[in-house]
Order: structure tokens, then sequence, then C-alpha cells
């Protein structure tokens, strides 16, 4: 699922494909807080840098976000304890956030 969202998200910003345009498929209105193709790339590059250095936590976060799994199921599926699963998930979350979010250090 992490690939097809990535590579739908690549193929948008293509010129050919209207990435020079905006792009109105739907009203927006009609959506809840649509995901951005540019926030999916950045979530992949970062999960990409998060896997090299933890890749339980790396799959952890691929099963809840890109595979909709709750926490629980995404615990059972790798054989780890909820609690555990919860402190992977923090710090996962605060890991990728770190990583995503322009940084305000130098100001």
């Amino acid at each position: 699922m992490r690939r097809i969202l990535v590579e739908n998200a690549r193929r948008k910003q293509r010129i050919k494909h209207g990435g020079n345009q905006i792009r109105q498929d739907i009203k927006p209105e009609l959506i809840k807080d649509p995901p951005q193709d540019h926030d999916i790339l950045a979530l992949d590059a970062a999960l990409t840098k998060f896997a090299a250095q933890h890749p339980i936590q790396s799959r952890w976060v691929e099963l809840r976000f890109f595979a909709g799994l709750t926490g629980d199921e995404a615990a059972d599926t790798l054989g780890i304890s909820p609690s555990t699963a919860d402190r992977h998930w923090v710090f996962a979350r605060a890991w990728l956030r770190r990583e995503i979010e322009p940084s305000d250090r130098n100001l």
C-alpha cells in the first residue's frame, strides 16, 4: 500500500499529469482533511530513513498508517505486546514529526 500511495503522489506531481497545476477532482469541502501528495512523499522519505535505524518500529508504523490496522492488530501481527507497541508508536511519531516538520531551531 505504501508503494502505491507514493507512486501515485509522484505521478500526480509530474508535469505530464498536471503536476504544475492545481488538481480539483472533487470539491474539497466534501473531503475531511485530504492527504497532500507532498506530505506522503515526505513521510515516505522519513520512513525510509527511520527503517534503516529502527526496522521494527518502522514496520509497526507501516501497519498502522498504510494498512490501517489498530494498535492491537499491529502488535499481534508483529508478535509484540500492546504496551511495547504503544511505546513504539509514541517513539515513531515523535521521530517522524521531528524529521518531517521544518526546524525552527535556528531562529
